[in-house]
């Protein structure tokens, strides 16, 4: 199963951006996502077509399982 933290900021245009993460460290710690978000808003250091990263929106952990068949000809 892979998983991905997804950390989401709304931008100066009004949208979403998201930045993922492979593989995150668990159990998921709320308050240094946060803090690592707002060091991110802060510093600037991501370019986005949606604009300036203003805040943060929320964080989410997504799951994904992949299950592969042969099928014989």
């Amino acid at each position: 199963m892979t998983k991905t933290l997804e950390l989401q900021f709304s931008t100066e245009t009004g949208k979403v951006a998201t930045v993922s993460i492979d593989h995150p460290k668990e159990p998921i710690d709320s308050a240094a996502v946060k803090s690592v978000m707002t060091n991110i808003i802060s510093s600037n250091v991501f370019q986005s077509s949606k604009g300036r990263f203003i805040t943060v929106k929320g964080a989410r952990l997504l799951e994904r399982n992949v299950t592969d068949y042969v099928i014989a000809d």
